[in-house]
């Protein structure tokens, strides 16, 4: 069952050739028809709309117990796993941690070429990660955690282009601005230390848009129990990071076409909104702030605002739609009053120009790591009044929030698919008790939407954290210095998965309990499926329409990666990446485990 590399006897090069002719063929036609191309999965939501649901119906309810592993994949690399897999004309692209990217048969699991990435730094952003490619024109796209665009041939894997995203992430907090008694700085530093791309590239019309990440600072510890491994965030008031951007590049030559920075040069403080835009207190001092607000004026510059997900793209309106993450500081806001547009927003963007069109800022003044990290989905929303082109996002806060994608307009916010507690409340110096914590609800988990049914399916976590404020002996100024920190809740953690209707204004359908965080995603099928995965290496397949669970399967490491569904000679297959993620305490590994169902004797 198990498969590697290619056998040293063949020819690499010319099996390549002959099999991966056919990618020349994904140009902008076939990346628009894609909802109709139900065998093939061309982008990381399957098409433009990030819907992530298959078309195909053999893998259903009544077989799916059956399902099995047809081939598996081994990496090489234990280590985060997150890739979705694409998957044209039989020939399956891999992103492996660390950029290394892999062209596999995708019947019989063969490697038909690999490319191994060669990092200019040490200094990544947010662990070795890549959330997976872009395949179009004859080359394989993909942004790197060490800042750069490359563009490989498909057919062989050898680079056409590398290009520069950023340079530099700008200073970050350390370890030793702790009290040298405190029980924190004993702990190891990670995370958020460079400037990196963890997104899959989004191909339209000649360009390739992508953007960075690492820019929203906080320093990370990691956890000292098995129940609360994601560690500690402590956040200092100062200058530390840099502004944020997604930009599209020229997908010939590399060449930068657009940038749109996720902190606005001007205007970034914004309206001191006292609550969300739908209207819930964010117990703000907006008198402190406005009185501060001469003191920082170069507050944009460290801004943050990092671009955790893939947008999802309107060929009618012709704009992305896309997420940003938190300001910069990241917990500590002393230093950047105002609302920090456009951190922790939804933005559509004129795919053009990069201009913005509009944004809604989920969470004005962000202090407790609510990016927008899960991938925008677009439906389509049947009102009385006509039909409405609705986008859809999962957030951090436990809410579906889904707008008019013309205008902005908020169309509705679900109800919560994860418990909420102290929503955003204030730190403590005895410690509040928040949630969702900066690592759930809806996280970079992607969601899957059912066009037939109007659910959409939310994989989320449910991690409280303790939000405190600590007091340090005064620094040299003779001033006293202080610190916020976002810590897991020693208790244990598990996961939602939420179906959730549009048709209605977003009540739930059903919701089924996980013992394990979810932070891989969910595939939808036609077969009624519900495929999702655990930390603790479970692959479950659910009845879309009830949540009742009907197969499992253990696959040997933290599956904190989205499943796909493609077929090849009428053949379907379900892939999932299987390796783990070090934040979450999950077993780490480094497989691709592709299923089918049982093959049919021969005559």
């Amino acid at each position: 069952m198990q498969t590697t590399r290619l056998a040293p006897w063949l020819s690499a090069a010319a099996l390549a050739a002959s099999s991966i002719a056919i990618a020349d063929q994904v140009d902008d036609r076939r990346l628009l028809t894609a909802p109709q191309d139900a065998a093939n999965w061309l982008s990381y939501g399957r098409d433009y709309s990030n819907q992530r649901f298959s078309p195909l119906t053999a893998i259903d309810r009544a077989n799916v117990r059956q399902l099995a592993p047809r081939w598996i994949y081994q990496t090489g690399i234990p280590a985060s796993f997150q890739a979705t897999p694409l998957v044209v004309d039989g020939v399956m692209y891999l992103a492996l941690p660390y950029n290394h990217v892999v062209a596999i048969d995708a019947v019989s699991g063969q490697e038909l070429w690999r490319y191994e990435h060669k990092r200019v730094t040490d200094k990544m952003c947010c662990g070795p990660a890549n959330r997976g490619v872009a395949v179009a024109y004859g080359k394989v796209f993909m942004g790197t955690v060490d800042a750069r665009l490359i563009a490989l041939d498909a057919k062989t894997g050898k680079p056409e282009w590398d290009v520069p995203l950023a340079t530099d992430g700008g200073p970050t907090e350390a370890v030793d601005q702790l009290d040298s008694q405190d029980g924190l700085r004993r702990q190891a530093p990670t995370g958020t230390t460079g400037v990196g791309a963890n997104m899959a590239p989004l191909v339209v019309d000649g360009k390739v848009v992508i953007g960075i990440t690492g820019v929203g600072y906080g320093l990370h510890l990691e956890g000292t129990t098995p129940n609360a491994p994601v560690g500690a965030v402590v956040g200092f008031a100062g200058s530390y990071g840099r502004p944020g951007f997604y930009a599209a590049f020229d997908a010939k030559t590399g060449q930068r076409v657009w940038q749109f920075d996720t902190i606005a040069a001007t205007g970034w403080e914004g309206e001191f909104r006292p609550t969300t835009p739908d209207g819930v207190p964010l117990n703000r001092d907006i008198a402190r702030e406005k009185a501060e607000l001469a003191k920082y004026p170069d507050a944009a510059k460290h801004g943050g605002g990092s671009a955790w997900t893939t947008p999802a793209y309107d060929p009618k309106t012709r704009l992305l739609y896309l997420g940003t993450g938190n300001p910069s500081p990241q917990l500590d806001d002393s230093s950047r009053p105002g609302d920090n547009l456009y951190t922790v927003a939804l933005a559509a963007l004129d795919i053009d120009t990069g201009k913005l069109r509009w944004h809604y800022q989920q969470v004005p003044h962000d202090v407790w790591g609510y990016d927008v990290a899960s991938p925008p989905v677009l439906f389509d929303l049947p009102t009385a009044n006509g039909t409405i082109p609705a986008v859809g996002e999962a957030a951090k806060v436990g809410w579906i929030y889904a707008h008019d994608r013309r205008t902005g307009a908020l169309l509705f916010k679900s109800e919560a698919f994860v418990p909420q507690q102290n929503l955003f409340a204030p730190p403590s110096v005895e410690g509040t008790r928040v949630s969702p914590g900066a690592v759930g609800g809806a996280n970079w988990s992607p969601v899957a939407y059912d066009p037939g049914s109007g659910l959409a399916y939310v994989a989320a976590s449910h991690i409280p954290i303790r939000y405190t404020v600590r007091e340090l002996a005064a620094g040299k100024d003779g001033k006293p210095r202080r610190y916020t920190e976002l810590k897991p809740i020693e208790e244990p953690n598990w996961g939602t998965l939420t179906a959730i209707s549009t048709r209605d204004g977003g009540k739930i359908r059903w919701q089924r309990k996980t013992e394990q965080p979810l932070v891989g995603g969910v595939l939808a099928t036609a077969g009624g499926l519900v495929f999702t995965g655990e930390a603790d290496g479970h692959l479950n397949a659910f009845d879309a329409a009830s949540g009742e669970l009907l197969w499992q399967f253990q696959c040997g490491a933290g599956v904190n990666a989205p499943p796909v569904s493609y077929s090849v000679n009428g053949v379907q297959y379900v892939a999932v990446a299987a390796g783990g993620n070090s934040l979450f305490g999950s077993k780490r590994g480094g497989a691709l485990v592709v299923f089918a169902l049982p093959e049919m004797p021969r005559r």
